[in-house]
């Protein structure tokens, strides 16, 4: 009924020894620190937006924790000049509460409380931010 198959499978051919390959943890370390970097990114810009205390310790906390994932490798740091509009940053902290709800599902799945409650602790932040910008 049906035809034989007479090529590889793709999973015999990816254990080829001379293909680079990664391991699962490997893997979401580089997936989680790419979204806390993405949100260190908004953090930045919503400093530069809004400047306080909350937000530069935050910087500083996802800074350290994308420096762990990737080495010892501090990320780059935006400094962004924006015009100042309500809107603006509504939408940058609902992107921001989005990147955190990200970043902790990949935290969890890895296991790493450390990045998990600073992930859990940037959405709080960011939900309770962007209900007070929408109020205003």
């Amino acid at each position: 009924m049906y035809e034989p198959i007479r090529t590889k499978s793709v999973h015999t051919m990816a254990d080829d020894a001379s293909y680079p390959h990664r391991t699962r943890e490997e893997e979401l370390d580089i997936q989680l620190a790419g979204h806390l970097a993405a949100l260190l990114a908004l953090t930045d810009e919503l400093r530069a937006l809004s400047p306080s205390a909350a937000l530069d310790d935050a910087a500083e906390r996802l800074a350290l924790q994308v420096a762990r994932l990737r080495g010892g490798a501090l990320p780059p740091r935006s400094a962004v000049a924006a015009a100042v509009h309500e809107p603006h940053i509504s939408a940058l902290h609902q992107r921001a509460h989005a990147l955190a709800g990200r970043a902790l599902v990949v935290a969890a799945s890895r296991a790493d409380t450390a990045a998990a409650i600073l992930a859990a602790e940037r959405m709080d932040a960011h939900a309770d931010a962007s209900r007070l910008v929408g109020a205003s």
